[in-house]
Protein backbone atom coordinates (compact mmCIF):
# COMPACT_ATOMS: atom_id res chain seq x y z
CA UNK A 1 0.00 0.00 0.00
CA UNK A 2 1.23 3.52 -0.80
CA UNK A 3 2.00 5.80 2.11
CA UNK A 4 0.09 8.99 1.46
CA UNK A 5 2.93 11.43 0.68
CA UNK A 6 0.87 14.40 1.82
CA UNK A 7 0.73 12.85 5.30
CA UNK A 8 4.54 13.03 5.44
CA UNK A 9 4.57 16.80 5.29
CA UNK A 10 6.04 16.91 1.79
CA UNK A 11 5.29 19.92 -0.36
CA UNK A 12 3.57 18.26 -3.32
CA UNK A 13 0.96 19.40 -5.82
CA UNK A 14 -2.63 18.21 -5.26
CA UNK A 15 -3.06 14.55 -6.03
CA UNK A 16 -4.72 11.30 -5.03
CA UNK A 17 -3.64 7.84 -3.92
CA UNK A 18 -4.85 5.12 -6.28
CA UNK A 19 -5.02 1.40 -5.64
CA UNK A 20 -4.66 -1.84 -7.63
CA UNK A 21 -1.93 -0.95 -8.38
CA UNK A 22 -1.13 1.53 -5.66
CA UNK A 23 0.48 4.83 -6.57
CA UNK A 24 0.05 8.55 -6.02
CA UNK A 25 -1.03 10.58 -9.06
CA UNK A 26 -1.06 14.38 -9.39
CA UNK A 27 -4.22 16.20 -10.37
CA UNK A 28 -2.42 18.61 -12.70
CA UNK A 29 -0.17 18.17 -15.72
CA UNK A 30 3.54 18.04 -15.00
CA UNK A 31 5.73 21.11 -15.36
CA UNK A 32 9.49 21.49 -15.59
CA UNK A 33 9.69 21.59 -11.80
CA UNK A 34 7.50 18.59 -11.03
CA UNK A 35 10.29 16.01 -10.80
CA UNK A 36 12.28 18.08 -8.32
CA UNK A 37 9.19 18.46 -6.14
CA UNK A 38 8.63 14.70 -6.14
CA UNK A 39 12.20 13.64 -5.37
CA UNK A 40 12.02 14.11 -1.55
CA UNK A 41 9.33 11.42 -1.39
CA UNK A 42 11.88 8.79 -2.37
CA UNK A 43 14.05 9.40 0.68
CA UNK A 44 11.08 9.99 2.98
CA UNK A 45 8.92 7.03 2.00
CA UNK A 46 10.57 4.95 -0.72
CA UNK A 47 8.31 6.38 -3.42
CA UNK A 48 9.91 6.59 -6.87
CA UNK A 49 9.11 9.70 -8.97
CA UNK A 50 7.69 9.31 -12.47
CA UNK A 51 6.00 11.29 -15.23
CA UNK A 52 2.97 9.18 -16.06
CA UNK A 53 0.59 9.68 -18.98
CA UNK A 54 -2.77 7.95 -19.38
CA UNK A 55 -2.44 5.35 -16.62
CA UNK A 56 -4.25 2.31 -18.00
CA UNK A 57 -3.33 -1.28 -18.85
CA UNK A 58 -1.81 -1.66 -15.39
CA UNK A 59 -1.98 -5.22 -14.09
CA UNK A 60 0.60 -5.94 -11.36
CA UNK A 61 1.73 -9.54 -10.96
CA UNK A 62 1.12 -11.19 -7.62
CA UNK A 63 3.74 -13.89 -8.14
CA UNK A 64 6.50 -12.73 -10.50
CA UNK A 65 9.39 -10.51 -9.46
CA UNK A 66 12.46 -9.03 -11.22
CA UNK A 67 14.59 -10.90 -8.68
CA UNK A 68 13.57 -14.11 -10.44
CA UNK A 69 15.04 -13.03 -13.80
CA UNK A 70 18.49 -12.46 -15.28
CA UNK A 71 18.82 -9.53 -17.69
CA UNK A 72 21.37 -11.23 -19.93
CA UNK A 73 19.21 -14.33 -20.30
CA UNK A 74 16.12 -12.24 -21.06
CA UNK A 75 17.89 -10.20 -23.75
CA UNK A 76 19.37 -13.34 -25.31
CA UNK A 77 15.91 -14.91 -25.49
CA UNK A 78 14.32 -11.78 -26.93
CA UNK A 79 17.13 -11.45 -29.50
CA UNK A 80 16.30 -14.91 -30.84
CA UNK A 81 12.56 -14.24 -30.78
CA UNK A 82 12.99 -11.04 -32.78
CA UNK A 83 14.96 -12.90 -35.45
CA UNK A 84 12.25 -15.56 -35.66
CA UNK A 85 9.59 -12.89 -36.11
CA UNK A 86 11.65 -11.26 -38.85
CA UNK A 87 11.86 -14.60 -40.67
CA UNK A 88 8.10 -14.39 -41.10
CA UNK A 89 8.47 -11.01 -42.79
CA UNK A 90 11.79 -10.26 -44.46
CA UNK A 91 14.67 -12.23 -43.02
CA UNK A 92 17.29 -10.83 -45.37
CA UNK A 93 16.44 -7.25 -44.45
CA UNK A 94 16.60 -8.20 -40.78
CA UNK A 95 20.04 -9.76 -41.21
CA UNK A 96 21.29 -6.54 -42.82
CA UNK A 97 19.80 -4.49 -40.00
CA UNK A 98 21.74 -6.28 -37.26
CA UNK A 99 25.14 -6.30 -38.97
CA UNK A 100 27.89 -6.75 -37.83
CA UNK A 101 26.08 -9.10 -35.45
CA UNK A 102 24.61 -12.46 -36.38
CA UNK A 103 21.56 -14.26 -35.08
CA UNK A 104 23.69 -15.52 -32.20
CA UNK A 105 23.20 -13.21 -29.21
CA UNK A 106 26.36 -11.03 -28.94
CA UNK A 107 26.21 -10.61 -25.16
CA UNK A 108 25.92 -7.59 -22.89
CA UNK A 109 27.56 -4.27 -23.69
CA UNK A 110 30.26 -2.95 -21.35
CA UNK A 111 29.24 -0.48 -18.68
CA UNK A 112 29.41 3.20 -19.50
CA UNK A 113 32.21 5.33 -18.07
CA UNK A 114 31.58 7.14 -14.78
CA UNK A 115 29.21 9.96 -15.53
CA UNK A 116 27.03 12.58 -13.89
CA UNK A 117 24.80 11.99 -10.89
CA UNK A 118 21.88 9.81 -12.12
CA UNK A 119 19.28 11.77 -10.19
CA UNK A 120 20.53 15.10 -11.51
CA UNK A 121 20.37 13.80 -15.08
CA UNK A 122 16.89 12.40 -14.43
CA UNK A 123 15.68 15.78 -13.16
CA UNK A 124 17.02 17.51 -16.27
CA UNK A 125 15.48 14.99 -18.66
CA UNK A 126 12.16 15.10 -16.81
CA UNK A 127 12.07 18.89 -17.06
CA UNK A 128 12.68 18.70 -20.81
CA UNK A 129 9.96 16.08 -21.25
CA UNK A 130 7.42 18.08 -19.26
CA UNK A 131 8.12 21.19 -21.30
CA UNK A 132 7.94 19.82 -24.82
CA UNK A 133 7.75 16.08 -25.42
CA UNK A 134 4.97 15.30 -27.88
CA UNK A 135 4.05 11.95 -26.35
CA UNK A 136 4.28 12.93 -22.68
CA UNK A 137 2.85 16.45 -22.83
CA UNK A 138 -0.24 15.26 -20.94
CA UNK A 139 1.79 13.44 -18.28
CA UNK A 140 1.33 14.09 -14.59
CA UNK A 141 3.63 13.52 -11.69
CA UNK A 142 3.35 10.15 -9.97
CA UNK A 143 4.95 8.39 -7.02
CA UNK A 144 5.30 4.61 -7.07
CA UNK A 145 6.23 2.39 -4.09
CA UNK A 146 9.22 0.59 -5.62
CA UNK A 147 12.64 -0.38 -4.27
CA UNK A 148 14.34 1.22 -7.26
CA UNK A 149 13.39 3.14 -10.37
CA UNK A 150 13.77 0.08 -12.61
CA UNK A 151 11.09 -1.78 -10.64
CA UNK A 152 8.35 0.74 -11.43
CA UNK A 153 7.19 -1.24 -14.48
CA UNK A 154 6.84 -4.44 -12.45
CA UNK A 155 5.09 -2.72 -9.53
CA UNK A 156 2.56 -1.07 -11.83
CA UNK A 157 2.15 -4.13 -14.04
CA UNK A 158 2.60 -1.90 -17.09
CA UNK A 159 1.22 -3.54 -20.23
CA UNK A 160 2.55 -1.23 -22.92
CA UNK A 161 4.87 -3.88 -24.37
CA UNK A 162 2.70 -6.92 -23.64
CA UNK A 163 2.85 -8.21 -27.23
CA UNK A 164 6.65 -8.31 -26.96
CA UNK A 165 7.29 -9.22 -23.32
CA UNK A 166 6.00 -8.50 -19.83
CA UNK A 167 6.68 -5.70 -17.37
CA UNK A 168 8.63 -7.83 -14.89
CA UNK A 169 11.16 -8.94 -17.51
CA UNK A 170 11.52 -5.36 -18.74
CA UNK A 171 12.20 -4.25 -15.16
CA UNK A 172 14.94 -6.88 -14.88
CA UNK A 173 16.64 -5.38 -17.95
CA UNK A 174 16.22 -1.85 -16.60
CA UNK A 175 17.93 -2.97 -13.39
CA UNK A 176 20.96 -4.01 -15.42
CA UNK A 177 20.94 -0.66 -17.21
CA UNK A 178 20.71 1.12 -13.85
CA UNK A 179 23.87 -0.64 -12.76
CA UNK A 180 25.81 -0.23 -16.01
CA UNK A 181 24.57 3.13 -17.32
CA UNK A 182 22.92 4.95 -14.41
CA UNK A 183 19.46 5.00 -15.97
CA UNK A 184 16.27 6.18 -14.29
CA UNK A 185 12.78 5.49 -15.59
CA UNK A 186 11.52 9.04 -16.09
CA UNK A 187 8.46 8.94 -18.37
CA UNK A 188 5.79 6.34 -19.02
CA UNK A 189 2.90 6.38 -21.48
CA UNK A 190 0.45 3.77 -22.78
CA UNK A 191 3.07 2.14 -25.03
CA UNK A 192 6.14 4.31 -24.50
CA UNK A 193 8.83 4.68 -21.87
CA UNK A 194 11.69 7.14 -21.50
CA UNK A 195 14.80 6.68 -19.38
CA UNK A 196 17.50 9.15 -18.42
CA UNK A 197 21.10 7.98 -18.80
CA UNK A 198 23.91 9.23 -16.56
CA UNK A 199 26.72 7.14 -18.11
CA UNK A 200 26.01 6.52 -21.80
CA UNK A 201 28.50 4.76 -24.11
CA UNK A 202 31.27 7.10 -25.30
CA UNK A 203 32.67 5.09 -28.23
CA UNK A 204 30.96 3.88 -31.44
CA UNK A 205 31.81 0.25 -30.65
CA UNK A 206 30.32 0.39 -27.17
CA UNK A 207 27.25 2.21 -28.49
CA UNK A 208 26.79 -0.46 -31.16
CA UNK A 209 27.02 -3.23 -28.57
CA UNK A 210 24.33 -1.54 -26.52
CA UNK A 211 22.19 -0.95 -29.63
CA UNK A 212 21.87 -4.75 -29.86
CA UNK A 213 20.38 -4.76 -26.36
CA UNK A 214 17.97 -2.00 -27.33
CA UNK A 215 16.88 -3.99 -30.38
CA UNK A 216 16.11 -7.05 -28.27
CA UNK A 217 14.38 -4.89 -25.64
CA UNK A 218 12.30 -2.86 -28.12
CA UNK A 219 12.67 -3.80 -31.81
CA UNK A 220 9.99 -1.35 -32.95
CA UNK A 221 12.05 1.66 -31.88
CA UNK A 222 14.91 0.49 -34.11
CA UNK A 223 13.69 -1.13 -37.30
CA UNK A 224 10.80 1.24 -38.02
CA UNK A 225 13.06 4.31 -38.11
CA UNK A 226 16.55 3.04 -38.95
CA UNK A 227 18.19 0.95 -41.65
CA UNK A 228 20.91 -0.47 -39.42
CA UNK A 229 21.96 -0.88 -35.83
CA UNK A 230 25.03 1.24 -36.62
CA UNK A 231 22.81 4.14 -37.64
CA UNK A 232 20.59 3.69 -34.60
CA UNK A 233 23.62 3.51 -32.29
CA UNK A 234 25.07 6.73 -33.68
CA UNK A 235 21.79 8.64 -33.47
CA UNK A 236 20.15 7.29 -30.32
CA UNK A 237 22.78 5.70 -28.08
CA UNK A 238 26.23 7.30 -28.42
CA UNK A 239 26.62 10.03 -25.77
CA UNK A 240 22.85 10.22 -25.40
CA UNK A 241 21.41 11.03 -21.98
CA UNK A 242 17.88 10.02 -22.95
CA UNK A 243 16.63 6.77 -24.45
CA UNK A 244 13.07 6.46 -25.73
CA UNK A 245 11.34 3.15 -26.42
CA UNK A 246 7.93 2.52 -27.95
CA UNK A 247 6.01 -0.54 -29.01
CA UNK A 248 3.66 -0.54 -32.00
Amino acid sequence: MVINPNALGLELPPGTVRVQPSYWYADEHATSGTWSRLMPAREAAGLQPLLLAEPHSLHPSQVDDPDDHDAAAILAELWVEVQEEDDDEDGEAADALIEPFTRVWPGLAPAGPPGADPDAVAARVAAELAEGDEWLKEARGALVPARRSADILAVLGWGGASEHTDAVRLSAVLRSWEERFGIRLVGLGPDLLVVSVAAPPRTPDDALALAAEHYAFCPDAVWQDYDSLREYAAEEVLNRHQWTFWWD
